[in-house]
């Protein structure tokens, strides 16, 4: 951004940023395009056709009725899918499945999940992967295919008109040392993530506290799950998201118009975390996006 004139809002010193409202709004239509290109890329959330949790033991997966995991976009058996005593995950193809193991013709591996520090294992073939996700030790397949009902009639996003005034600077407070913060998710589950602080801003001569997370070790982002008196009505019942950058000279800028869905608003085969309690704002935050036209239900 060029020029930021700065006016002052509450005596902690949050602010409306007012950018150059040509430059603002050419930035937030490029982040929104930006944001479609990643929905709708073949890898993207659009993709998933399934989340199935393994049970102990053998997991029999294919499109036959004799399948413990059905999916009818796969061949009538393309194999066992075993989960060991050790929390381990073995993939062995069936006789004639042509499926590929990280792009290589595997008969059997052991899968690595996506709780590691490296890349989860790929299982392809044709339009359909799968990988392996672990949630607090449960162990289940991330099922993709990029011919989804869900990708090929995405419906598009509605937004709220893009408003330099939800563009807001807010006062930056450093967390305790081990400030921790839980998250519920849609499927039972509670996370806890790192606080690296608190943003304070005033809207409407009321002042609000958010609390961002460090969702991963080394972002260069803090991330943050919130809801407002719009949840549920004209967005996404159960939040919606916000990147923003680390404090400088004690603030951080909260550009409410880059609010998006999680996506469980697109899908019912995500995991997403609920907004906290300490991140449901009473107030209307009228900017980002609206809830899904072509819509899971929350």
């Amino acid at each position: 951004m060029k020029h930021f004139l700065f006016f002052a809002a509450s005596l902690l010193g949050a602010v409306t940023v007012n950018a150059d409202p040509i430059d603002h709004r050419h930035e937030v239509e490029q982040w929104r395009a930006d944001r479609v290109a990643r929905l709708t890329a073949p890898a993207g959330w659009l993709s998933l056709i399934g989340l199935e949790w393994l049970k102990p033991g053998e997991n029999r997966i294919g499109s036959a009725a004799d399948n413990d995991i059905l999916v009818a976009a796969m061949p009538s058996h393309l194999g066992v899918v075993s989960l060991r005593g050790d929390g381990s995950v073995h993939l062995a193809l069936a006789a004639d499945c042509e499926a590929l193991i990280d792009g290589k013709p595997l008969r059997e591996a052991v899968l690595v999940d996506d709780a590691g520090e490296g890349a989860p294992t790929m299982v392809s073939l044709g339009t359909v992967s799968f990988l392996v996700i672990d949630r607090e030790g449960r162990k289940g397949l991330r099922i993709r295919d990029t011919e989804a009902a869900t990708r090929r009639d995405f419906a598009g996003i509605d937004y709220f008109p893009i408003d330099p005034a939800w563009r807001i600077e807010a006062s930056w407070v450093p967390a305790s040392a081990g400030q921790t913060l839980e998250m519920g998710t849609v499927i039972g589950t509670t996370e806890k993530y790192p606080v690296p602080g608190t943003a304070r801003f005033s809207r409407d001569g009321k002042t609000f506290e958010i609390l961002p997370v460090i969702e991963v070790p080394g972002d260069a982002q803090y991330f943050v799950v919130f809801a407002d008196r719009t949840s549920g009505r004209e967005t996404y019942g159960a939040a919606r998201f916000l990147y923003i950058d680390p404090p400088k000279d004690g603030k951080v800028t909260l550009d409410f118009n880059k609010a998006y869905n999680p996506p469980c608003a697109f899908t019912g085969f995500a995991t997403c975390p609920l907004a906290p309690p300490e991140n449901r704002l009473d107030l209307r935050v009228t900017a980002g996006e609206k809830n899904y036209r072509g819509g899971h239900a929350d």
